[in-house]
This record gives C-alpha cells, structure tokens and sequence, in this order.
C-alpha cells in the first residue's frame, strides 16, 4: 500500500520544522528568542473575545450557511467597499476556515491539471503546495533585489504562455514585506488585463502597511476585478489566528464554486468565531484603536531591528509591511562554527538555534536560499537580546 501521488508531491514545511525544535528546547528549559512567529504577538482585542461569550450565550452553535452568515458577509461587502473601493454582493463572498483555506478553495475553482500558475520568487511557501494540491504547476519568477523582490510587467509579461491560468500577487509580502505601490499596482493590471488569466490576490497584510495605505489591485478596472479573487481574512489584522477566519471575494461563477467545494469539504466555519468576526469588522471603533497600536507597535520594532541589523553589519531588504525581514545569509556559506560548515540559509538556521539560542526561519521553502526570515512579532526586549546572539554569532563565523 502507498499512499497517493499528489500527497507525495507536497514538501514539508520548513517553518513548522524551525519552530518545533524552538518550541521543544524552550519545554527542556532553555532560553530561546523566536524569530519565527507568523502571528502577531497580541492577544485578541477584548471587545472580540466578549463577542464570542455572547454568541455562545446566544446559543450560536449551530451550522450556518458554508459561505457564511448573511451578517457577516455582509460585514465584509462593506469593508471591502469603505476600504478598497470594492463593490461586491454577499452571494460573491465565501467565507473559509483561514486564508489558507480560501487559497486553497480558490485553487480547486479554477485550475485544470497542469494549468500554470504564474509566483513571483520569494513567496509564502504554501502558495506552489496549494497549486500543486490543485494539479496545477507552479511556475516561479525569480525577482530581484534590486527591484525590492516585486516582479515587474516586463517578468510578468515574459512569464505568461498559452498554458497560463492564473498570477498570484502577495501584498504586502510574506516573506519580504515589499508592498506595491498603486503604480505599480495599475502597470501589472494592465499587463494582466491584456491576457484572459485571473489574479489570485493575497491582501492578508493589508493593515500592517507602515508608509502608505494598501491598494487592492482588483479596483485598476472592472475587467480585472471580474477576475480577481481577492483573499483575506481576521488573522493578521485583529490578531485573530487562532479563530481561523479567513474569505475570498470573487466573481459569482468562482464563489458559486469555492463554496460547492467547501460544502463537501469542511462545510461552514464555526458559528461562535463568524459572529465574533462580524463584531470584528462592524466595531470600527475599538478596532481602529486596536489596529493604530498594533501597527505603531510593529513600527517601532521594524526600526529597532533594522537599527541591530545594520550595526551587525548583515545585508537586508527594508521592509515596508507586514512583520517580517529578510536578510542575506550568502556571505557566510562556506563558513565554519565549531567544527560546523555553513553551506545554506537551513544550516544557517539550525547551527543559530543550536549554538546562539535563536530561532529563525531559512528561506528556501520560500524561494530565496541565500536569505532567513526574522519577524519582529516579538518584544523589543527579545529584539534586542536576540540580535546581541545574532551578532556574536556572525562575529565567530567571519573571524
């Protein structure tokens, strides 16, 4: 007995690979700094987690439709609307367990076997799995430095063939935090527009953009809005990753299917974290207060990180969103720690957990082997502490 081909074709995680052996030395008592979190550090906002009291006091613990209740999709049309200048009916909204989830329906709605699915390089590494899942080909473009790891028209128009069905767009990025501009946005729409393939639009890190507003890159046109799937979700934004709300806006033909597929599948999210998400996105209020501080707080870290990073004197790209960097480990391969050889990002990764206590996530599995991820959800306490080890460690390997 085996098991099947397309199970076989999917790689591991290296992420989830880091953080358990991070997660296994801090159970066996010693003091390691994580910079591998893909989660904000804060907890859910009280006036959410009252809001799930009060739906299991309502006694909401039944199904509900699988794309959603009425209350929340409708809650989400008017975010889209009042937030990217998107104009979407409820009946075009399918709400999922996480924006992975989403992603993954989205996949399953579109893509024929060995239809090809254009990922700019770096990405998060579930993008080519989820592809895959969906018999799909992952087909990558490696961007550049220089360029701030954002795919121009010119590789994009290059990229696309015959056997094209799709681009997907990550913005802000996990794991660069490059985010586009409206611009750049409007030049990649009309290289788009000019081809019959969709945009499968990852807007996840929305909110956490530090130096001007996101922009969704289904509202260049109305042709291009027809589409785009546009992904997101509670997660990143009210630090909700737990709850495992994430929801895609689409045409109807593509909703009608995502949610035929979910229904026959994990059918709806849970009744309790749907209401509390409603109570999320209409209170905007309490959740404009929560998101100002988050972000701020985020900003200052990114300062504070960049700062250490430099005087480290390690090579990073400047982040513009989400929470994370990634910084160039290529100088150091072929380097030598206690008897140890540097040959990529992973042995980077795992020699810095073993001997500085430092967890970080190697980027391979996301496209850029010569780099690491930090994210600076973390205290600038554990900042500062984990870049004194990262600094001493890259002290021992250039002497």
């Amino acid at each position: 007995m085996d098991i099947s081909k397309r199970a076989r074709m999917i790689s591991p995680s290296l992420t989830l690979e880091i953080t358990a052996k991070a997660k296994k030395m801090k159970a066996d008592g010693i003091a390691v700094v994580s910079f591998a979190a893909g989660e904000p550090d804060f907890n859910t906002p009280d006036y959410i987690i009252e809001a799930g009291h009060k739906g299991l006091e309502m006694g909401l613990t039944k199904y509900t439709p699988t794309a959603g209740t009425a209350q929340l999709k409708a809650a989400i049309c008017e975010k889209l609307q009042n937030d990217n200048a998107l104009e979407y009916s409820p009946s075009q909204i399918v709400v999922s367990n996480g924006g992975k989830h989403s992603l993954f329906n989205a996949f399953m709605a579109i893509l024929e076997p060995n239809d090809e699915v254009i990922i700019p390089s770096p990405y998060w590494l579930s993008y080519p799995e989820l592809v895959k899942m969906a018999s799909g080909k992952p087909v990558f473009v490696e961007t550049k430095p220089e360029n701030n790891f954002k795919i121009t028209p010119a590789e994009l128009e290059a990229a696309i063939t015959d056997k094209t069905k799709a681009f997907i767009l990550n913005n802000p990025n996990n794991p660069t935090g490059a985010v586009y501009t409206r611009s750049e946005l409007n030049k990649l729409a009309a290289v788009i527009e000019a081809h019959e393939i969709y945009v499968v639009s990852d807007e996840i890190y929305e909110k956490l953009n530090y130096e001007h507003r996101s922009h969704s890159i289904a509202a260049y046109s109305d042709i291009l809005k027809e589409r785009t799937i546009v992904i997101n979700g509670m997660s990143k934004t009210y630090s909700m990753t737990g709850w495992r709300v994430g929801y895609a806006a689409a045409n109807e033909l593509v909703a009608a299917a995502m949610s035929n597929i979910q229904s026959h599948s994990t059918s709806n999210v849970n009744a309790v974290a749907q209401y509390a998400s409603y109570v999320a996105l209409s209170d905007k209020l309490h959740g404009d207060a929560f998101l100002e501080d988050m972000r701020a707080t985020f900003d200052a870290r990114r300062a504070l990180m960049m700062l250490r990073l430099t005087r480290a004197g390690l090579k990073f790209i400047e982040p513009k969103g989400a929470f994370y960097v990634m910084v160039s480990v290529k100088e150091f391969e072929g380097s030598k720690y206690d008897g140890q050889t540097v040959r990529c990002a992973s042995d980077f990764a795992n020699m810095l957990l073993e001997h500085a206590q430092v967890a970080v996530i190697p980027c391979e599995g996301f496209g850029a082997p010569d780099y690491i991820r930090l994210s600076y959800a973390a205290s600038e306490k554990d900042i500062e502490r984990g870049l004194d080890a990262i600094t001493a460690f890259v002290k021992q390997l250039k002497s």
